[in-house]
């Protein structure tokens, strides 16, 4: 080999160097470490999302299960009342006697199998979500209402554009506010009136009635009880005590939907007010109260708001103020 050649083939030695190199290189430790965990990361990444969507699919196949359910129940009481119309329908092949009782009957039982399979709601909603909407809404306008300095006293005031509208008074002597004001009041009947929950509530009803509404206190009681369980049963029972006399109906109400039913404008106290308001076409007071072992609460609406309990004791006291200033007046 002549002077002139170099010898190109890395040693050893230089080998080790740069490999040493490397490894004390603060760039390549760092570019191996996110190379190694790099991997790791994308993978919790990926098994995460899949996680979120299985949860999400099993939620949906809940919901699922659940409404099917529930139509299961109204569709088992069809096949019932079908079945009970064919052997009543049968009876009455078999049995000439008694014909045409039993036909009547098997159609009544077919009839009404066809109604209860194809009126079975599509969509359920279960009570207590409808609970808790309605306990921020009642929370929130209570939470104002105390921060106006505003009475604890509710009045349903009717009117034209709706049925009643909820009046919560700042003064006790307030006159009631006429119906294009509000929501927040600040005339003389300073306060809020506000859209009351029971309005569309008694809406509803009204449409579904078939006769008129009552203008009589008894009757109307009646109906509106009968609507608040059968129609929207949002109470297992509600119970009327009417004093027309007085100016006064108190409804016993046993297991009422939405919870405690004495908080801001709850909807069985409110429709109730709200129809009685609209019925009699005269402002109601509302008072909610606890029940007694018959009932879990009683919901009292007053119409004879002309006369308030308070206003005989100011009169008597405004006689005797007069009388003794005429005394001292003579003396």
């Amino acid at each position: 080999m002549s002077s002139n050649d170099v010898d190109t083939t890395d040693s050893p030695a230089s080998s080790r160097d740069a490999a040493t190199d490397d490894e004390t290189d603060p760039k390549a430790i760092g570019e191996a470490t996110a190379a190694e965990t790099a991997p790791a990361a994308t993978d919790d990444s990926y098994e995460l999302a899949a996680q979120v969507e299985l949860l999400a699919d099993e939620n949906r196949r809940l919901r699922e299960e659940y409404v099917r359910a529930r139509q299961s129940r109204y569709r088992s009481t069809a096949l019932g009342l079908a079945a009970i119309g064919v052997v009543a329908v049968l009876g009455g092949i078999l049995f000439p006697d008694a014909r045409e009782v039993l036909v009547a009957l098997g159609a009544t039982g077919l009839f009404g199998a066809l109604l209860t399979y194809y009126l079975t709601p599509g969509r359920v909603v279960a009570a207590d979500v409808g609970e808790r909407v309605y306990a921020a809404g009642a929370a929130n306008a209570a939470a104002i209402a105390d921060e106006l300095g505003l009475r604890d006293e509710r009045v349903y005031v009717p009117g034209g554009t709706a049925p009643a509208r909820l009046y919560v008074p700042q003064h006790a002597d307030a006159a009631l506010p006429e119906e294009r004001a509000g929501p927040i009041v600040v005339d003389d009947a300073r306060g809020l009136l506000l859209e009351a929950t029971g309005a569309e509530l008694f809406r509803e009803f009204e449409r579904a009635l078939t006769g008129d509404l009552a203008a009589e206190p008894t009757p109307l009681a009646a109906q509106l009880t009968d609507g608040l369980v059968e129609q929207f049963e949002l109470a297992r029972s509600a119970a009327p005590d009417v004093d027309a006399a007085d100016g006064r109906a108190t409804i016993a109400i046993n297991d009422g939907a939405f919870g405690s039913i004495d908080r801001f404008d709850h909807p069985i106290p409110s429709f109730l007010a709200v129809g009685f308001a609209a019925g009699l076409d005269r402002p109601v007071r509302l008072e909610v109260a606890p029940g007694d072992d018959r009932a879990d609460w009683l919901v009292t609406c007053r119409w004879g708001l002309e006369a308030k309990p308070d206003d005989g004791v100011d009169a008597a006291g405004d006689e005797e103020r007069d009388e003794g200033t005429e005394t001292n007046t003579g003396e």
